[in-house]
């Protein structure tokens, strides 16, 4: 009877997934290619882009040249209930949720997990650019999430929601490696995936632009543009160190510095930071989202990349949003921590203080920090180690 340990790979058709079953495959775990299908909805009219076909097409004829097993497995209707309608209800609320970080936690580390160990399997393993440590803690195993070997391929950040159990099942087999090594293997390997272009779609919409999808599902509501100038912005005591509270609070305006500048298509489209798709011209710089209101149909933008509306000092985490990848480093309400932090994948990581407190954690960084965007996810790093992360609410 053989005693390899039984890995199922999430073969996306892509040259990481790939690469991440070759390697595997030669370190002698007993290998099983699965292609996760999350969508398929023709009502969106994403069909004719929607390059799912070709991708499990080329996961198949992977597995096939590898010599390993293959199925697929489609996902669509939890991928619906979990991942879309969330993100549906989120955009009404006027936030923006990460549909990168929510499949990871909902589908490939959940669902996808839970059919592997159904198929016997000891880990399941995807193409991410990050890795997994093992360490000790008071005599109990503890796992570690790093960052990938490749600077400008770390992908730690779409984990940032994943549990300690999670981490015990699951293998990164190319977090050791660059991209271009990667594809070197793909060559050496002959697998049809070597040159094949990284996929820049969302985890289901393949290469649909997100306000075109929401637009049909949400339906355009017609409102205002109101522009504030930088001079109305104040932060009230925003600055003093003592308010936590004070510190994450956007800026306040002095409502009738605002001016009407135009027309969009409904708040619930557009994000903090957003330059793109206001069509709104006349001003000597871009204008960018500083505020929506989706209560009122309004957004508020501002001049210039440096107007003071985009900036703030902190963001807050409810505690029932809070999660720790390693428990053991919790904090008790009434400790605060320094680490550094990220709000959205490849933003460079910043020096902050995480405060904990009775009604949840303050984050507050060292600098104002731009365009922290509410739904969207923080998390926090020592060194290379993801320590936690949270939903930022306000």
């Amino acid at each position: 009877m053989s005693m390899k340990k039984r890995v199922v790979v999430g073969l996306s058709g892509g040259v990481d997934s790939s690469v991440a079953a070759y390697l595997l495959k030669q370190q002698g775990y007993e290998v099983i290619g699965m292609f996760m299908k999350n969508w398929h909805d023709d009502s969106v009219t994403i069909s004719d882009e929607c390059p799912w076909i070709d991708d499990s097409n080329d996961a198949m004829i992977v597995a096939q040249h590898l010599g390993i097993p293959f199925q697929a497995i489609d996902l669509s209707e939890q991928y619906k209930a979990r991942i879309v309608d969330y993100m549906f209800n989120e955009y009404q609320r006027g936030r923006t949720p990460n549909p990168d970080v929510l499949c990871n936690r909902e589908i490939k580390f959940d669902v996808f997990l839970h059919a592997a160990l159904k198929l016997g399997a000891d880990f399941v393993a995807t193409g991410h650019y990050c890795r997994r440590a093992v360490t000790e803690v008071n005599g109990r195993t503890t796992y570690q999430l790093l960052a990938g070997k490749d600077p400008n391929k770390d992908q730690s950040y779409f984990l940032c929601q994943l549990t300690q159990e999670q981490l015990s099942r699951s293998l990164f087999p190319i977090g050791e490696l660059l991209k271009p090594e990667v594809r070197a293997l793909a060559k050496e390997a002959g697998l049809v995936t070597a040159d094949k272009k990284d996929s820049q779609g969302l985890c289901f919409v393949g290469k649909v632009h997100l306000p075109e999808f929401l637009q049909q599902r949400l339906g355009p509501k017609k409102g205002k543009v109101v522009n504030i100038p930088a001079e109305a912005v104040s932060f009230g005591n925003g600055y003093a160190h003592d308010d936590l509270a004070a510190l994450t609070m956007p800026y306040t305006l002095a409502p009738e510095a605002g001016k009407v500048v135009g027309d969009h298509n409904g708040a619930h489209y557009y994000t903090i930071g957003q330059r793109k798709g206001l069509n709104i011209g006349g001003f000597p710089e871009p204008l960018f989202v500083i505020g929506t209101d989706t209560d009122r149909n309004i957004i508020y933008t501002g001049m210039g990349e440096e107007h003071p509306g985009l900036y703030r000092r902190g963001l807050f985490v409810p505690n029932a949003d809070e999660h720790w990848i390693r428990p053991d480093l919790q904090l008790a309400v009434g400790e605060s921590r320094d680490y550094m932090a990220r709000i959205r994948y490849r933003q460079p990581l910043a020096k902050c203080t995480l405060h904990k407190r009775p009604e949840g954690l303050y984050v507050i960084f060292e600098k104002p920090t731009k365009s922290i965007t509410p739904g969207q996810f923080v998390a926090w790093y020592e060194d290379e180690e993801l320590i936690g992360s949270g939903v930022i609410n306000a």
